[in-house]
């Protein structure tokens, strides 16, 4: 039964706009604190904890890894949790808890162990705000609107991703940790103030008012159409659509664990693995970057961590610019083109990479070429940012919207984002890594090299299976 007496202020604490700000300065935060140390870490280590010089890199890895493989290891349990319980504020609210122990860790840390612990609780933080801060946004925009929702998000965030770096190197160089850890705790205080202000739609919609009414799950949206793009529906769509219905319909009794964790039925479809391949991808290729280039620019440049956190701008600024157009592109057009183009341009502008290292250049001039070439992946980044998340989205909504009662009153959306997240996280856990050996043994072009390879292969099975099938008189599956 409603109450009559609803929370001050709650048509603007529920308005869509403040949960989309909400959750984006949430993402906002736990991007800006990864990208706060990204930086520093290799003069912390070096100045701090006195590693040696030719174990640098490898420390680097393995701290950017720990972060990014326990969030792996968290996210799905935490996407389970969070698709039982009756509101997703308050798992969100605990997850910037452990954000905030982590920072404080980080900062105080005088050995590689608490270090390690540091970076685990923020790995916690990313994967409840990853899971359950995006299934949050699905509950609030629907698939229709994603791609361009998550494209401003994304280009919002990347404010963080393209300033964090920056001021982690200022501050570090001019005072020390101690500077770096009072801009995260003020960042920290008004993402907990946002996060406590928000009320979230189906919550609102207990109290009965009009114009705080609008869907509180998923499947109360509609699906996107063959193009992306909505359009008023005709007696054909109908026909199809009760055809592709038939496709998503689960009929026969499933396994306990199946029953249990519903999500696992839907990757039996292709399109879904592959948009969790893709997701791999991305962010290995998100985590090649930072790892390799505040060591490179040391190695090319002899940067110390303000001049390395320069070289970060070039990268995230197409973050900023086409952000929202790239989602609002995947929205018209489909996932299908902008995967394809996307994973294809990265091929030959990750080959550039190798430039500045041939020594064609010396100098200011190696530095702008360098510059430019981190420009133009930066373009490629941006393209691939919302394809894999839009596609996985549709599909589950498809099996959801078929099989209501297979997958409980709030839907597989939190389960979902949390295997969204373990893959993203496996790649962000394996990316610095790899990319670390293989800068150490075969050289910073060869490794990128190595990583357009996969970009290219990623382009492939994007045109194979993301949106359906690859041909023009074929609806999307």
């Amino acid at each position: 039964m409603a109450s009559n007496s609803p929370p001050p202020g709650l048509r603007w604490r529920s308005n869509t706009f403040f949960i989309i700000a909400t959750i984006a300065l949430g993402l906002f935060t736990d991007l800006f604190l990864y990208g706060l140390v990204v930086p520093v870490l290799p003069f912390v280590l070096r100045d701090r904890l006195s590693i040696p010089e030719d174990q640098i890199q490898s420390y680097v890895s393995g701290l950017l890894a720990v972060y990014a493989g326990v969030q792996l290891l968290f996210s799905v349990p935490i996407g389970w949790l969070a698709d039982r319980t009756r509101s997703r504020q308050l798992p969100f609210l605990c997850g910037l808890a452990a954000l905030l122990a982590g920072t404080v860790l980080l900062a105080e840390g005088r050995s590689i162990v608490l270090l390690i612990v540091a970076r685990a609780l923020q790995g916690i933080s990313a994967a409840v705000v990853w899971t359950i801060g995006l299934a949050m946004v699905l509950d609030t925009v629907g698939t229709e609107n994603l791609g361009k929702t998550m494209g401003t998000i994304f280009s919002t965030i990347s404010i963080g991703e393209l300033l964090a770096p920056v001021l982690g190197g200022v501050l570090y160089d001019q005072t020390g940790y101690g500077g770096v850890f009072a801009l995260a705790t003020g960042i920290l205080a008004l993402d907990f103030i946002m996060r406590l202000l928000m009320i979230e739609k189906k919550t609102a919609a207990k109290y009965n008012l009009s114009d705080v009414a609008g869907a509180t799950n998923p499947r109360e949206h509609g699906t996107r159409n063959n193009g992306g793009e909505e359009r008023e529906p005709t007696e054909e769509d109908s026909l199809l659509s009760n055809k592709k219905d038939d496709t998503y319909k689960i009929e026969n009794e499933q396994s306990k664990l199946v029953r249990s964790f519903p999500i696992i039925y839907c990757f039996r479809n292709p399109r879904l693995l592959t948009a969790m391949l893709l997701s791999f991808v991305q962010a290995t290729l998100l985590a090649v970057f930072d790892a390799t280039i505040p060591t490179e620019a040391h190695t090319l440049f002899g940067f110390n961590s303000l001049k390395a956190g320069l070289l970060f701008i070039a990268l995230d600024i197409p973050y900023l610019v086409l952000g929202p157009l790239a989602g609002w592109a995947v929205d018209k057009y489909g996932t299908k083109l902008a995967g394809v183009i996307g994973f294809a341009y990265l091929v030959p502008v990750l080959v550039l990479l190798r430039l500045p290292t041939e020594g064609l250049a010396t100098g200011t001039n190696n530095i702008i070429i360098y510059c430019a070439i981190l420009a133009l992946n930066g373009i490629g980044l941006a393209v691939i940012g919302s394809p894999s998340f839009v596609e996985a989205s549709e599909v589950v909504q498809r099996y959801d919207k078929a099989n209501p009662d297979f997958f409980g009153a709030n839907g597989p959306y939190a389960q979902l984002y949390g295997f969204s997240s373990m893959f993203f996280c496996a790649g962000l856990t394996i990316g610095p890594v790899v990319s670390g050996s293989l800068k150490d043994s075969i050289g910073y072009g060869n490794t990128n090299a190595i990583f357009a390879v996969v970009s290219g292969m990623a382009a492939v099975l994007s045109f194979i299976f993301i949106g359906g099938k690859p041909s023009p008189l074929s609806r999307r599956a």
